[in-house]
């Protein structure tokens, strides 16, 4: 096991056990999804102003669309996780759920697609491949016996055909930050991460996948 190998499984243990802690105490889910919301926008935007750099873009008023967009739908989305869960609300499984996906759907990607290799899914992130996204739903998939019960009101397929769904966005999600990072001709959002990069790099997924997620379930409801 090479060293780079190690750090990253060191810090996804340390990852799961926070999250694990986040969703059992709710002053550690706000404090930590304000810390998190902080140091997404920070990475985001430092992707854009490279990637302006590069292209010698000037505009200021597209600069600060960038900047108030990305901070308005990142702290949207933090206050929709706190609420429901300080409000005890149904939507709490579904946001799980939907977080529980986008991690399986990189796990699943990161281990098939060392294993098996194969042909490349896209120039834009050179490091995927097809059986990679592949191994990504059917790891997504393994979700659905743990959830069936808790989600009475849809049916085997049903669950099966919207996990499927949300593993999809989040790949896009994933490709969609590998596109700026390529553009802005770094590696990774930041170094904060050993084995990871930055926090961008592990929940961009997961930043379109629970809205994703809480929009299908409400829709197929």
């Amino acid at each position: 096991m090479n060293l780079e190998l190690k750090k990253r499984i060191i810090t996804s243990i340390i990852l799961i056990s926070i999250l694990v802690s986040m969703f059992l105490h709710t002053y550690i889910l706000i404090i930590g999804l304000i810390i998190i919301t902080i140091i997404t926008w920070i990475e985001f935007y430092g992707l854009v102003t490279k990637i302006f750099a590069i292209k010698n873009i000037k505009n200021s008023y597209l600069r600060f669309f960038f900047k108030a967009f990305s901070l308005i739908y990142l702290t949207l989305l933090a206050y929709a996780i706190i609420s429901t869960k300080t409000t005890n609300s149904d939507l709490e499984i579904i946001i799980i759920y939907s977080i529980l996906i986008s991690i399986m759907t990189d796990i699943g990607g990161f281990i098939v697609g060392k294993t098996l290799g194969g042909k490349k899914l896209s120039k834009i992130s050179p490091k995927k491949t097809i059986s990679g996204s592949v191994g990504s739903f059917i790891f997504s998939i393994l979700l659905v016996p743990l959830f069936i019960e808790n989600m009475e009101n849809y049916s085997l397929l049903g669950l099966i055909f919207l996990t499927i769904l949300i593993s999809s966005v989040s790949q896009m999600g994933d490709l969609f930050i590998s596109i700026l990072k390529r553009k802005a001709d770094v590696k990774d959002t930041s170094n904060l991460l050993p084995g990871h990069g930055g926090v961008l790099d592990r929940i961009d997924g997961m930043i379109f996948a629970i809205p994703c997620g809480i929009m299908l379930f409400k829709i197929f409801n």
